[in-house]
């Protein structure tokens, strides 16, 4: 009886054993493939970590896969790991344009893709994790500026040009430097993210580049061999090396600039452990972030022994971590073998005592196994405190680079005011003649502006350090916003804007007690933020108000405008420090963080409320009376008059300036000039005006209206402007059959060949750089106009219209206006009317089309093929001279015999007896 108690519990136990071992046998598996376009030590580090971090999931199975720099084998390994059903894709593509269709094919097919460190040309992936190349670009571009004291020659050694981080990267640093002109980037040379090539490609440059003082490449990598071939010719110590990575381990970056091989460098994080957090998140339904930003920081001689440290000690922890995966997998096979002994030894019906203490041992197993993943997982709470300390470090060491920046702008003040004082003294003068006080008034308004920006600069540090103070005064604000918002009058006239103040009726009236100065301050900042984004025939509104919160009056007034609005990505940053959201306005990104602080300082608050196309609404809300003392004897603290200036000129765009449509007689060339600064307009006008009749415009789309409308000889455009920049409106201008033959020149303060292929390939014919020579712009203005009066030869030349280089649809329009004029040569009622109305042109934009081509206008043209033709049936027919004036289409035969001596020196009369007489 007692053996059968056994036997049933033995029975019992292997199939409760059974039942276990199958419910743990369907626990859902997943398989996850890793595409590396790269096998660097960059991505080896994060390959470690995800597998690191794949030990929190047994569930997961990992797969990589790594293409070395090659896209078809990328795309090889991903369409692979598609045919073998895995549950997600990580993804770091090698190009973008090239990856980006097997990308979005695995996404359409269901499978979840996460993109690491770079992104591809569409959104059509799950998540993506990586820095923020273009902010670690702008970040470097602010080093530069710093080491090389806004002054110098550098020289970028970029990664692979179809790859997103190295377009992202080489455009903020060239946003970072646009602030500084006398730093150049002499050169920007591709060496696909790696050492050898970098050697290669800067050993050529180093043997035509005389004097370098910077050299910024893309990765630690590309800058070591770009530092061994400047040994190669002993300049190593001419030049200051930064790159992008910072890598702990021997030659590698933190080592590099620890030795003085490299200047700086920045940390770039693999995040592998958030790569593997986001991809069980995803696939077990958990939420995620769409977007995960990984956070970069500068290391340099003062923190990379530190680093060092750090890092060797989070390298030991990395090796016992490794040492304690080997030996929980060597657990875990031991534990495998021991459930296999114990299945077999129920099957066998071995020994109930044996059975148990396996049972026993795997619980012991089991519970040493999660007393050291415990013990794992404090290690990785301790490293990641760790690297939390070393963040605050490089936030102090940002601090302390923002206060020499602001000791910097203290500087800056001395020297503006010694210039605007004596340019205002010369603009006294009556000794000037009109050109000269033109150019001194550009220097005023430009020193105003600058100016602005140091003191806009200098309160934001005060107000960061806790310095600034309030200088508190009782005034009407209803009354002095009148006076506050005085300025703008002019510009809204001059943009052609409709600008209104209100206050809303109140008992109390608008007394209260607060800064004025700061209040005016925030207000002209609004107003300019609001002029600048509003286009011609908009609308800004500033509107004053009082409400009760928590009994006590409140102030709330709001600035509106009908401009361009921002989007909501923009929305949330607008008032964090030089925040930009459009690189093609112009702007210290600082006015409206000073907006923010400057309302708090008040116990208020600023919020804005804005769609892309809808225009924008900041409303400022706060206590009508300040608590504390008035300043007495204190008079308020106003916006100096040089600050209003410079607040309105910084928000002003210029308006259109249209001349009257150009007479037949008129023989001056119409030269349009789009730029969105006022004074470049001004200035180019004053340059031109005495030899051309000058268009302007402001931006490239009311560019693009005045030229369908005047057709000018030639144009001048400015490439970053609001609403169409000017790559946009060339290749607009080139495709119009209008104005297809008006040669264009840009103006850029860009000298990347990049820009420039893209430039000609919209149809520029020509870039001049600023700032620029006047003699050179108007030497190759004259050129490119006389260029094209050269190609005035293809209406009586039928072959040189095939010669000539001019473009497709200049051709088809000289053919169809020929084939038009000799369709209805006959018709003597064909009017310029009639052929413009056949090819879809006004009167005056044919004539001028016409005679930018053929040097005729319309009605020379008509009549020229009218007398060739009549001199054809006077040479070939027996047709009297009248019978000839007719069918040609002339109305009268002495008008006939009139036009064709003129033309060909002899009479018809005189033509037919010399015929006659030759016979």
């Amino acid at each position: 009886m007692r053996h059968n108690c056994i036997s049933i519990s033995l029975v019992s136990l292997f199939l409760l054993l059974a039942l276990l071992a199958g419910c743990s046998g369907q626990q859902r598996r997943y398989v996850i493939g890793v595409s590396q376009c790269s096998d660097d030590e960059w991505r080896e580090q994060m390959n470690r970590e995800i597998t690191r971090e794949a030990l929190f999931y047994p569930e997961a199975e990992v797969v990589f896969r790594s293409a070395g720099d090659d896209n078809k084998r990328q795309i090889h390994d991903i369409e692979l790991l598609m045919r073998n059903k895995v549950d997600l894709l990580v993804v770091s593509p090698n190009e973008a344009d090239v990856l980006t269709p097997v990308i979005e094919k695995a996404y359409s097919k269901g499978i979840p893709v996460i993109l690491v460190d770079r992104k591809i040309h569409s959104n059509q992936y799950t998540a993506y994790i990586g820095a923020d190349n273009y902010a670690i670009g702008y970040n470097v571009g602010e080093y530069i500026a710093s080491r090389l004291q806004g002054k110098g020659r550098v020289v970028e050694v970029t990664g692979l040009r179809g790859s997103t981080p190295a377009a992202e990267r080489h455009r903020g640093m060239t946003d970072a430097l646009r602030e500084y002109p006398d730093i150049r980037v002499t050169a920007s040379v591709d060496a696909g993210w790696r050492r050898d090539r970098a050697r290669l490609v800067f050993d050529s440059l180093l043997t035509h580049a005389p004097e370098i003082d910077m050299v910024f490449a893309h990765n630690d990598r590309m800058a070591a061999g770009a530092y061994e071939a400047a040994v190669k010719y002993g300049r190593e110590k001419e030049m200051l090396f930064v790159g992008i990575d910072a890598l702990a381990g021997e030659g590698y970056g933190v080592e590099q600039v620890a030795s003085g091989q490299l200047d700086a460098t920045f940390i770039y994080p693999t995040g592998g452990d958030r790569v593997m957090q986001t991809a069980m998140a995803i696939l077990t339904g958990k939420p995620y972030e769409h977007d995960v930003a990984l956070s970069s920081a500068l290391v340099n001689k003062g923190n990379a022994r530190v680093m060092r440290m750090q890092t060797g000690q989070i390298r030991q922890l990395d090796e016992k971590i490794d040492m304690l995966d080997k030996r929980i997998n060597h657990f875990l096979t031991r534990y495998a073998s021991q459930r296999i002994l114990l299945y077999t030894c129920v099957v066998m019906l071995a020994l109930f005592g044996i059975a148990l203490f396996v049972a026993v041992r795997g619980f012991w197993t089991k519970n040493r196994l999660n007393v050291e993943l415990s013990e794992q997982k404090k290690q990785l709470e301790a490293q990641r405190d760790q690297l939390i300390s070393l963040s605050k470090q490089l936030e102090e060491a940002t601090h302390a680079k923002l206060a020499f920046f602001t000791n910097v702008s203290h500087d800056f003040r001395t020297p503006l005011t010694l210039i605007a004082d004596p340019v205002d003294q010369l603009e006294a003068s009556r000794n000037l003649d009109e050109h000269e006080r033109f150019l001194l008034r550009i220097v005023h308004k430009n020193v105003t502006v600058l100016l602005r920006l140091v003191n806009q600069i200098l309160d934001f540090r005060k107000f960061e350090s806790g310095k600034l103070k309030m200088y508190l005064s009782e005034f009407d604000i209803a009354g002095e916003m009148n006076e506050w918002t005085e300025a703008f009058r002019t510009l809204s006239y001059r943009k052609h804007v409709h600008f209104s103040v209100s206050a809303a009726p109140s008992d109390e009236g608008y007394t209260m007690i607060a800064d004025a100065g700061k209040l005016e301050r925030i207000t002209y900042n609004l107003l300019s933020n609001a002029f600048k984004f509003t286009p011609e025939n908009g609308r800004v509104e500033l509107a004053l108000s009082q409400f009760e919160h928590g009994g006590t009056r409140w102030l709330r007034y709001q600035v509106s405008d009908t401009g361009v609005g921002i989007s909501a990505e923009h929305v949330q940053h607008i008032f964090e420090r030089f925040y930009q959201i459009d690189v093609h306005y112009a702007g210290s990104g600082i006015g409206l963080a000073l907006v923010k602080a400057f309302t708090e300082m008040h116990g208020g608050t600023v919020k804005v409320d804005s769609a892309e196309g809808k225009g924008t609404i900041f409303t400022v809300e706060m206590p009508m009376k300040q608590a504390g003392t008035l300043a007495e004897g204190l008079e308020k603290q106003a916006v100096p008059a040089s600050l209003k200036e410079g607040a309105v000129l910084s928000a002003g765009q210029g308006t259109v300036q249209a001349s009257p449509e150009a007479g037949e007689d008129d023989r001056r060339e119409t030269v349009l000039v789009i730029d969105d600064n006022q004074d470049v307009r001004d200035y180019v006008r004053l340059l031109l005006e005495r030899e051309y009749r000058v268009l302007e415009a402001s931006n490239g789309q009311e560019g693009l209206q005045q030229a369908m409308k005047y057709v000018p000889d030639a144009i001048i455009c400015d490439v970053m402007m609001p609403v169409m920049d000017g790559m946009e409106c060339c290749r607009r201008l080139k495709s119009e059959v209008q104005t297809s033959h008006i040669p264009v020149m840009m103006l850029t303060a860009y000298t990347m060949d990049e820009q420039k292929v893209q430039g000609y390939e919209c149809g520029a014919d020509s870039y001049i750089l600023k700032p620029f020579s006047a003699k050179l712009l108007q030497v190759r203005l004259r050129n490119l106009i006389d260029n094209r009066r050269r190609l005035q030869s293809f209406f009586a030349d039928r072959s040189a219209l095939k010669q000539e280089s001019i473009s497709e649809v200049d051709k088809g329009f000289v053919e169809k206006l020929r084939e038009l004029i000799e369709a209805r040569l006959g018709d003597a009622g064909l009017s310029v009317e009639d052929l413009g109305g056949e090819l879809g042109l006004g009167r005056v934009q044919l004539y001028r089309k016409s005679k930018a081509l053929t040097g005729y206008s319309p009605n020379e043209l008509l009549r020229i093929a009218r007398l060739k033709r009549a001199a054809s049936l006077l040479a070939s027919t027996d047709k009297t001279i009248a019978e000839i004036t007719y069918e040609v289409g002339f109305s009268a035969p002495s008008y006939f015999t009139k036009c064709y001596k003129d033309y060909f020196g002899e009479s018809p009369t005189d033509f037919l007896k010399r015929m006659k007489n030759e016979e």
